[in-house]
């Protein structure tokens, strides 16, 4: 709890996945993801509850033995692929609030698959959230101007074109304005936006800015850019 508003935890992490079978089991650092979330909430001594929110009984164990709740089970119209956020954030919250008799104020997603996140960037859209004001505060990464929307490409019947109006404007990177993309390390969502406003953004959001390696797992490849980023990590530290 900060001041008067109890936060609730939730981790997304069904039991099926396209890319990579089982997902939310696999270890990175001889963690598994589901794990690796539960151990940070652990130095986070503002959540009220945490749970994961899971179709999958070997997901709930693993989650349970470290530090998550698993009071519920996931229905399967929210347990497929094209499922949004919205709807998973919105079950979970109101499973809790029957359960618990409590009503919380601020809802957490942490997803496994952003198992580089730290405990300082919960902290920050938590902080930011209560602090402005804000309907909901994401992590976002700035986006390498390279792949700049402005500059991207569009192929329509074997015809190409830019994608964005102003694209043939575009001469120098200088001309671009900042653009971020969400890192999905963390997301701090106020109540009435997920309840009423039905929506994970809602209409007066904002960001904290994450520079540094915040990757999103939904390939092999990805695993071995984590486990990369880990070894540095560990290196630094030795």
């Amino acid at each position: 709890m900060i001041g008067e508003q109890r936060i609730l935890v939730v981790v997304p992490a069904r039991g099926g996945s396209k890319g990579v079978a089982r997902k939310n089991l696999r270890e990175v650092g001889g963690v598994s993801l589901v794990a690796r979330v539960g151990h940070l909430v652990a130095e986070l001594d503002f959540v009220d509850r945490a749970v994961v929110s899971t179709d999958d009984d070997e997901i709930a164990g693993v989650a349970e033995r470290a530090g998550l709740a698993a009071p519920f089970r996931r229905p399967d119209s929210l347990s497929g692929d094209r499922i949004g956020d919205l709807e998973v954030l919105t079950h979970a919250l109101e499973a809790m609030e029957q359960k618990d008799g409590v009503a919380y104020d601020v809802v957490v997603m942490l997803q496994p698959t952003s198992p580089l996140r730290r405990p300082e960037h919960v902290r920050a859209v938590v902080s930011k959230l209560l602090g402005g004001g804000f309907d909901a505060v994401w992590t976002v990464g700035p986006t390498d101007p390279k792949y700049h929307p402005r500059k991207q490409l569009a192929l329509d019947s074997d015809r190409l074109s830019f994608h964005h109006p102003g694209g043939a404007e575009v001469i120098a990177r200088q001309q671009l304005e900042a653009v971020y993309h969400r890192d999905g390390a963390a997301y701090a969502i106020d109540r009435e936006c997920l309840l009423h406003q039905k929506s994970i953004l809602g209409k007066n959001a904002s960001a904290v800015i994450v520079d540094e390696p915040m990757l999103s797992i939904d390939t092999e490849q990805d695993f071995e850019a984590v486990e990369a980023v880990l070894r540095e990590r560990g290196s630094e530290t030795a």
